[in-house]
């Protein structure tokens, strides 16, 4: 359990955490935006962040996080404590096995850091997501996911049963190498947690007693339903001995409001542009601000900044705290969308002084 919950840094009313899309912004490359990644990565451990996660998309040229697994390996090399983790690893899109395989090695790299997000959405449009699975039975995909799930636990724990067809494969690195003469047994084990934005996740880890991670960031207004849903879903587990939810949440503090203000509507042109089938690099404010937005459109703007707090350092922290008040989300885990990686940087050396949480070495 120590592996799942986390401290409260500073006067932060739950533990604060890292969600990274790895954005890329117009006139930059992946390149740019991975080491963004790395320096965020190495600010937040410095700063008392808990965990650092890794989000997969897929067939969008501002999300270069197509391969979380490579990346948190990355960003082992470049840290020593913060947790890290998938946020997560759509896994109808891959075999159980070859999850359990990356992520046993990721666990081999930074034994008790890292954390297994699942989602059972494709994380891209259907036809990629049909690229991805060489097949177009979509939703076959998604119900199969309590199935795909119990598998991919049984290779982390190497326990399937005598008989099943299975049972002589094994995850490696993982348990079965205790079991070799000479072996020693890993103390460690990725812990499962499952993601959603909609009821059929949350359920799924109350009754399995699983930690549970809800994309409060695109889906507001399903967040307290499916918060409720898993703890009145929740039976206690060897995992866990009662629930443990966090809530991805869109946030960008500057030092002048009219500023974040200017960032996130750049933002939001890009979710825009991405909800009309046109996904693109992250536009720079600039560019937002000489757009000529439709009346449909600007209501599509105002709806979705009106779910990211932002604002001047004191004003995220007071929008963050009116958040966990109103969810009793037991962590917060902050995404802060912006073209440039030194805004990005900048927001959460902010909004860790706005909650006086450990100054950087």
């Amino acid at each position: 359990m120590d592996e799942i919950r986390g401290t409260a840094q500073g006067t932060a009313p739950v533990p604060l955490s890292v969600l990274d899309l790895v954005t890329v912004g117009a006139g930059t490359t992946a390149t740019d935006a991975l080491r963004t990644s790395v320096a965020l990565s190495r600010l937040a451990e410095a700063r008392g962040f808990h965990r650092y996660w890794v989000a997969e998309h897929h067939s969008m040229p501002g999300v270069a996080s197509s391969s979380p697994a490579v990346i948190l390996a990355h960003l082992a090399a470049h840290t020593d404590r913060i947790r890290l983790g998938s946020g997560g690893v759509m896994l109808p899109n891959h075999a159980p096995l070859v999850i359990a395989e990356q992520f046993g090695t990721l666990e081999a790299m930074a034994p008790g850091r890292i954390d297994l997000g699942l989602g059972r959405a494709p994380g891209t449009d259907g036809a990629t997501a049909a690229a991805l699975r060489r097949s177009d039975q979509l939703n076959e995909g998604a119900d199969d996911f309590p199935q795909q799930l119990a598998e991919l636990t049984r290779f982390l724990d190497d326990d399937f049963p005598d008989g099943h067809p299975y049972a002589r494969i094994h995850a490696v690195p993982g348990p079965v190498q205790a079991t070799s003469p000479g072996g020693v047994q890993s103390p460690h084990r990725p812990p499962v947690w499952l993601l959603g934005s909609s009821g059929f996740s949350a359920r799924l880890a109350g009754m399995l007693g699983l930690p549970f991670a809800f994309a409060h960031h695109f889906s507001a207004q399903n967040t307290i339903p499916a918060l409720d849903l898993y703890r009145d879903s929740f039976r206690p587990s060897e995992v866990l001995d009662a629930p443990y939810a966090l809530i991805g949440v869109s946030a960008l503090a500057t030092d002048d409001e009219r500023e974040a203000r200017r960032q996130v509507r750049a933002a939001a042109l890009n979710m825009l542009r991405l909800r009309m089938g046109r996904p693109g690099l992250v536009p720079t404010p600039e560019e937002a601000e000489v757009h000529e937005f439709s009346p449909m459109e600007e209501e599509f703007i105002g709806s979705w900044n009106s779910n990211v707090v932002h604002g001047t350092p004191d004003e995220v922290r007071s929008g963050l705290d009116d958040l966990h008040k109103r969810t009793g989300a037991d962590e917060l885990m902050l995404t802060s969308n912006a073209h440039s990686g030194d805004v990005r940087l900048r927001s959460y050396e902010l909004i860790a002084d706005a909650y006086g949480m450990p100054a950087a070495a």
